[in-house]
Order: structure tokens, then C-alpha cells, then sequence
């Protein structure tokens, strides 16, 4: 039986599936929010599923209760995963639909789903979060201001929440990947040096560390997991 539980947002994703896969083999009991379909209940040695829209405050409500809901598995750890990318013009060419766009699927879920986890994992004795920004958000490029922007505003806020809840055992760190190696950047960019790319795998065990117990002295953190790219 697992002693503790991580919710995974975007656990059904390209990097999400390799996260949830890092947590189950390590013997966490994770529970994955999905926009459809879902359910409490958990197939054989695989996550709990959970139908739930994160850009909605009870939809985000409802995942984390379904996480926190097993008595002897608290919810011990929370990886925000939700986000989107978009590419356009420069700013002058860029419609502010788009960039409020950009800023809504990647910000506004992992703040509703941290803000609703955080009194769960301050009842349990503490805890981790773990923030997916980009390394845009420090080196951006042209043609995403808002992408760049949004991603920069999911590592400000992890900043935020690991200066306020320190003294709370709560901790907060946030991964700052490149390209990331999946099927739908492969076809996205089919002439890129995919060797370049970090896999899912290695980036998912950077994000079980920052959850676990191993990590204890780390918060505040800003990981770059660029790969070779």
C-alpha cells in the first residue's frame, strides 16, 4: 500500500505520462485530473483518475480532494504539469486574446491547484510542489512574448509560494525545460537534432526528486532540464 500521495496535473501529456509512471514506480499513490472521463477508482498498479476542468476553482477543488481523501496515504506532494505553446508574431503582430490565452492554461491552473493543496499539505506535516515554467521564460525568443511572459509569471509565483509557506514545511521548486523529446514536438519540428531534446524519463526523475524526501533542504530552486538543446 502506498504511504503517500502526489497529484500530477497534465499526467495524460507527453512528460506527464513519464512523471506519473517515476511516481507509481517509487510507490506513490497518484491521482491524475482529467478533463473527461476519469474517476475515483484506479485500474491495477496505475493512477487514480479524476474528472476535473483546472481552469474552473472546483474543478481544481475536486482533484485535490480526491487526492487528499486517503487517510493513510496523505497528499504529500503536488507537480503541475497543465500548460500550452504558442508561437505568433512579435508583440505588436500578437492579438491580446493570445497572450491572455497563454496566460490562463499556464498559469491559472497550477495557481488554483496549489492554492487548494497547500492547507492539505501544510495538515499533513509539509510537502512538496513542483512548477513546470521553461527555459523562455529566462531566455526568451521572439515570436512567444506570451508564452515567454506566462511562463515567467509560473516561476514567480513558485518563488512566492516557497518564500510563504517555508516556515510551513511546504516546499516549492520549479523545472525549467527546452524542447522536450516527445511524439508531438517530433512532428511539429521533424528536421530538428532531436538528440538534442531531453527525454520525458530524465526530466520526470529530476520531479520525483524535488518531491521527495531526498530534496528536503531544496526550495526556492529554478532547474534548467534543457538536455542538449
Amino acid at each position: 500500500m502506498a504511504e503517500r500521495t502526489v497529484l500530477v496535473t497534465g499526467g495524460t501529456g507527453g512528460l506527464g505520462g513519464a512523471v506519473t509512471a517515476a511516481f507509481l514506480k517509487a510507490g506513490w499513490r497518484v491521482v491524475v485530473p482529467e478533463r473527461e472521463g476519469g474517476g475515483a477508482a484506479p485500474a491495477a498498479a496505475g493512477p487514480v483518475r479524476v474528472a476535473a476542468d483546472l481552469l474552473d476553482p472546483g474543478g481544481a477543488a475536486r482533484a485535490v480532494a480526491v487526492a487528499a481523501a486517503e487517510p493513510a496515504a496523505p497528499l504529500r506532494a503536488v507537480v503541475n504539469l497543465v500548460g500550452g505553446y504558442a508561437s505568433g508574431g512579435l508583440v505588436h503582430e500578437t492579438p491580446i486574446e493570445e497572450f491572455d490565452r497563454m496566460l490562463r492554461i499556464n498559469l491559472r491552473p497550477t495557481y488554483l491547484v496549489t492554492q487548494a493543496a497547500l492547507p492539505h499539505l501544510v495538515e499533513a506535516g509539509g510537502g512538496a510542489v513542483v512548477c513546470v515554467s521553461a527555459r523562455a521564460a529566462v531566455a526568451p525568443f521572439p515570436g512567444a512574448a506570451g508564452y515567454a511572459t506566462a511562463k515567467a509569471a509560473v516561476l514567480a509565483f513558485a518563488n512566492a509560494v516557497a518564500v510563504e509557506y517555508r516556515q510551513r514545511g511546504v516546499r516549492c521548486n520549479t523545472v525549467l525545460p527546452s524542447v522536450i523529446d516527445t511524439p508531438a514536438n517530433r512532428a511539429a519540428q521533424p528536421d530538428a537534432d532531436h538528440r538534442r531534446w531531453v527525454p520525458p524519463a530524465e526530466i520526470a526523475a529530476v520531479i520525483r526528486f524535488l518531491a521527495s524526501d531526498e530534496s528536503a533542504p531544496t526550495s526556492g530552486a529554478s532547474l534548467p532540464v534543457y538536455g542538449r538543446a
